[in-house]
């Protein structure tokens, strides 16, 4: 058995968790998701509307609102985590009800953890549009964090 990170690396994983959910995930930036919130209990990410990113005019295609989904949901454990447990998150499962539209806005995703364990944790996500504040979609994961991910801090 390892002992206990630091308080010190433990820090240095949030930090750097948190700057790879800004810019180190290439799907993410090529879809233009912007991070507003990062906390343990409570991460918001906005996807501007663009035109490559709709079904029809003006309307999102559903798989974009889907990584917005799964990119909150998983920020919001991984914001929230003990890295004593491991460090590598996955999706285990996502079912997302798409409840509306909101043609011209942007998307805006309000991730929750509901319950985390060492390893598998549980989050809630709700997908408004930016101004009207209308309720696109809504959604549950359950993550598994579990292993160590290279390439992140180790002291």
């Amino acid at each position: 058995m390892t002992s206990p990170l630091t308080e010190q690396e433990l820090m240095s994983r949030r930090t750097w968790f948190r700057e790879h959910w800004d810019r180190g995930i290439p799907f993410a930036v090529l879809l233009g998701l912007q991070i507003e919130q990062w906390e343990p209990e409570r991460v918001t990410i906005r996807m501007p509307l663009r035109e490559d990113l709709t079904a029809h005019e003006g309307i999102f295609h559903g798989g974009a609102v889907g990584t917005l989904i799964d990119t909150a949901g998983t920020g919001v454990v991984i914001a929230g985590h003990d890295f004593n447990h491991g460090s590598r998150i996955a999706t285990v499962s996502m079912t997302v009800n798409y409840v509306g539209t909101a043609p011209g806005e942007d998307a805006v995703a309000v991730g929750r953890c509901v319950r985390r364990g060492r390893r598998l944790s549980f989050a809630q996500v709700e997908v408004t549009s930016a101004s009207s504040n209308r309720l696109l979609a809504h959604a549950m994961l359950t993550l598994s964090v579990a292993g160590e991910r290279q390439g992140i801090p180790t002291g």
